[in-house]
């Protein structure tokens, strides 16, 4: 019997450990597998590291004072209780972003297993006293067992990611032919992407990275998956937290073109400097050959004044732009957008499509300046222009009366999307937590964000007591008024919140910004 008990005690903390360790792995996947970001994390969150949930197992600490006045059996019993009970506190739930369970997520997951049964392999063959103690200390942190199993790792994965990236570099040197379009910017890289895959699917056959496959794994995976010679062009979307970044993935496909969409505050907290972002941004310009192109948005202050060495296109949709390609007279509806694109030979079209908000249209018309130069002529865009659907929750208008913006997660894109909500003829409600990843700039931003809200909103509803105060400040300070604010914990209790307002005829909610789960 007591033997029975054992295992049972082993196996509670063996759930207790695989429900904790998956969504350690987690915070770890979302940070980049990066062992100073996920040290960070931790450092930043230490109430998720020490609470009650996750200290419970220190219990078997006190408990060890049965040792010796009750039985082995009863000892190891009132431990699996206590591991027991911790597991079910930890019971998996759902996330923004869930894990995404790669070769490499499997590889650490099967590390930590074997870091466990080590562990109770050891706990197995020593006193009832010592096992009950040991595997309690255990328990309580498993957050570090799992940063210290991916330090461990890193150089195993920098030779497989190499082995990867050898022969990434080996398909696209196979095809020659392939025309390479590289897409970068602080924000709407994914819309680009995807718009500009429409455009160009009229005339090629072509691959754009999935999803946010951003980094150079991202990049690796894609060409050793998807990647067929039959491909004409190829989009890839480059993202960057860190200076080389971009460099690092222009060395692997070698663009022809690139386009830099938009430069902006964000990332701030590893990039520390705007002028970092900046240079980093154009890695990619600086790649390009001198047959190359760059199309750049010069309604953007930080790409305007900024020089390359090739050829470049411009685009921009402000009234005073100069730009090569023009985007103007943008109307806004519920059904969508209008727009009248001038190219540079001064040939215009008027274009409808259900995309909302100037910096979608501004990064559609940097799109249709590619794909024009690339022999697709204006008449050739009207129909795919007029299917386009907005990038999912990125200013989503959803049926209900929503404005899906919870992707968006920078400055610019924010003000965008309140000049978009001000449009509407309706009750204007925000929801929102701010921006996050912005650094000691964080707080003033999210301020000045508040006080450019106050006017483009009607009711606003703040999401988590720990981000809201600046934006509070920002509309108080605007001369919002305060009966029309709340704070809310959480998003849930925000919609229930926007649920339980006074009906009127018409409401649109801005959803802007949702906070991942590793914030």
């Amino acid at each position: 019997m007591e033997l029975i008990v054992k295992v049972g005690m082993l196996a509670a903390a063996a759930l207790n450990y695989i429900f904790q360790a998956l969504y350690f792995t987690h915070m770890v996947q979302l940070n980049s597998y990066r062992s100073e970001r996920y040290r960070k994390w931790c450092r930043d969150h230490d109430d998720r590291l020490v609470n009650v949930r996750r200290m419970a197992p220190a219990l078997c600490i006190p408990a060890m004072w049965l040792s010796g006045r009750v039985s082995d059996t009863v000892f190891y019993a009132v431990a699996a209780g206590i591991l027991l009970l911790t597991a079910l506190l930890h019971l998996p739930k759902k996330a923004k972003k869930p894990l995404v369970f790669t070769h490499r997520v499997w590889r650490l997951i099967a590390a930590e297993a074997v870091l466990f049964l080590l562990v109770a392999t050891l706990c197995f063959f020593v006193s009832a006293q010592r096992a009950v103690g040991f595997i309690g200390l255990f328990s309580i942190i498993v957050w570090l067992w799992v940063g210290l199993v991916n330090g461990a790792l890193q150089p195993l994965e920098k030779a497989i990611g190499d082995g990867y990236v050898k022969k990434a570099k080996a398909r696209m040197e196979a095809q020659p032919e392939l025309t390479v379009i590289g897409i970068t910017g602080s924000y709407g890289k994914t819309s680009v992407k995807t718009f500009l895959h429409a455009l160009l699917s009229v005339k090629y056959n072509t691959l754009m990275t999935p999803g946010s496959y951003n980094t150079t794994m991202g990049v690796v995976r894609t060409i050793r998956e998807m990647l067929l010679p039959s491909h004409e062009i190829f989009l890839v979307e480059m993202g960057a937290k860190q200076v080389g970044d971009i460099q690092e993935i222009c060395d692997l496909v070698h663009p022809q073109y690139g386009i830099i969409s938009a430069i902006g505050e964000q990332h701030l907290e590893t990039f520390l400097t705007l002028d970092n972002i900046i240079s980093t941004k154009f890695e990619l310009a600086d790649s390009l050959p001198q047959n190359g192109c760059a199309f750049l948005n010069t309604d953007n202050p930080y790409i305007r004044e900024r020089e390359v060495s090739v050829p470049a296109v411009t685009y921009g949709v402000k009234s005073d732009s100069d730009a090569d390609y023009r985007a103007t007279d943008i109307t806004v509806s519920v059904s969508g957008s209008e727009f009248t694109f001038i190219t540079p030979d001064r040939e215009s079209r008027r274009f409808s499509t259900r995309l909302l908000g100037e910096h979608t249209i501004q990064n559609l018309a940097g799109c249709m300046a590619v794909a024009h130069k690339l022999g697709v002529s204006l008449e050739e865009m009207v129909y795919p222009i007029r299917r386009l659907k907005p990038v999912e929750h990125r200013l989503q208008l959803l049926p209900n009366g929503y404005i899906d913006d919870a992707y968006n997660s920078n400055p610019a894109g924010f003000r965008s999307a309140l000049d978009t909500l001000s449009k509407f003829e309706a009750r204007r409600v925000l929801v929102t937590p701010g921006m996050v990843e912005l650094g000691e700039r964080q707080e003033e931003l999210n301020r000045e964000l508040g006080a450019y809200a106050a006017d483009k909103c009607d009711i606003a509803v703040l999401v988590g007591e720990k981000q809201a105060p600046p934006l509070k400040e920002g509309l108080l300070s605007a001369g919002f008024p305060e009966e029309k604010l709340f704070v809310a914990r959480d998003l849930k209790e925000a919609l229930s919140l926007v649920q339980g307002l006074p009906p009127v005829e018409k409401q649109i909610v801005l959803l802007e910004n949702d906070l991942p789960d590793n914030f």
